[in-house]
């Protein structure tokens, strides 16, 4: 009997240490999955995020989420504050500048790349020569833009639907063959977001206005511009000069296409739909319409204007005889 009692004792045991065995390696499977998936390995405990030291799972407090007028919020500025950072207090574009207060300026030039790992040892020698040379005669401080803009294939397929609809000489299979490559480029497109980087130099000046003699205001504003331009426009040629030796083209940047890069700064998504060139081309940033217009055109305005001059006359000449028929009476 002791031996029976024995050996029940032992299987019990036995059972024991491989229920903890299997339990353990459970639970190291478990605390595993939990860390793999990234979630809090006691499922009960909310997980908490935080973006800016703010904890998503709490509510904010009502009396905390009254903004004072005026005061941005933390999470609106993070798009729009390095752009913020790059021309701080801007008071306008004007003269190919990017005019700030106190007197400084800022001009930008767009940098055309060359694939460096596609040269040979020579030739990225060449490259790596320039851009040094470059860089050891400045003797002011250069700021690197790059912008990444969604791809925008539009020109080229509206090129390729124009000369579809031009040509009338086509045969058949050139005719479809356009018109599938422009179906190709649209699916390309718009199948998922693709972007390219546009690269630019800023170059920054601020003229002392302590060196400038000037008899009145209007002769000291055109010579502060004259100042500021000359001094800008040299640094850019001297970078162009220098660049050129290792094939990267710089070219500078007039007011529009200052303004065109923040326009795609601040409307990325809107900018592949709604182009800078199409607004420019609908002349809406001008206040009167200057673009050369089509003699149809011409002939439908004059056309809408005698009709407006005709109504004007017919009603300004019924208020007359209203008027002259109670004075009679």
């Amino acid at each position: 009997m002791e031996s029976g009692e024995e050996g029940f004792k032992r299987k019990e045991s036995y059972f024991l240490i491989d229920v903890l065995v299997f339990g353990a390696i459970g639970l190291a499977m478990y605390i595993l999955m939990r860390v793999m998936l990234k979630e809090p390995i006691i499922p009960w405990k909310e997980k908490k995020v935080k973006v800016n030291d703010i904890s998503l799972n709490k509510q904010p407090d009502q009396k905390s989420n009254k903004k004072k007028k005026g005061t941005p919020s933390t999470l609106d500025e993070e798009e729009a504050a390095p752009f913020r950072t790059l021309f701080p207090d801007i008071v306008g574009f004007e003269n190919h500048m990017v005019r700030r207060v106190n007197n400084e300026f800022s001009m930008m030039a767009e940098v055309e790349p060359v694939n460096y790992y596609l040269r040979d040892h020579d030739e990225q020698e060449i490259i790596d020569g320039a851009f040094e040379t470059w860089i050891a005669s400045n003797r002011y401080d250069v700021r690197v833009y790059i912008q990444n803009r969604y791809v925008d294939l539009s020109e080229a397929i509206e090129e390729i639907q124009k000369t579809l609809k031009s040509q009338d000489n086509l045969n058949h299979d050139a005719r479809e063959f356009g018109e599938n490559m422009v179906r190709d480029l649209l699916y390309w497109q718009n199948s998922e977001p693709r972007f390219e980087a546009k690269r630019f130099i800023i170059f920054d000046y601020r003229v002392d206005v302590k060196e400038i003699k000037a008899d009145d205001k209007e002769e000291l504003e055109e010579k502060i511009i004259d100042k500021a331009f000359n001094e800008l426009h040299r640094r850019i040629q001297a970078a162009k000069q220098h660049l050129r030796t290792g094939e990267m083209e710089v070219n500078m940047l007039s007011t529009d296409g200052i303004v065109e890069v923040c326009y795609y700064a601040f409307n990325r998504k809107r900018a592949l739909k709604n182009r800078y060139k199409d607004v420019e081309k609908q002349e809406q940033l001008s206040l009167y319409v200057t673009a050369d217009q089509t003699p149809q055109r011409i002939a439908l305005v004059k056309g809408e204007l005698e009709k407006y001059v005709q109504n004007e006359k017919e009603s300004s000449g019924s208020q007359t005889s209203q008027e002259e028929h109670l004075q009679s009476v």
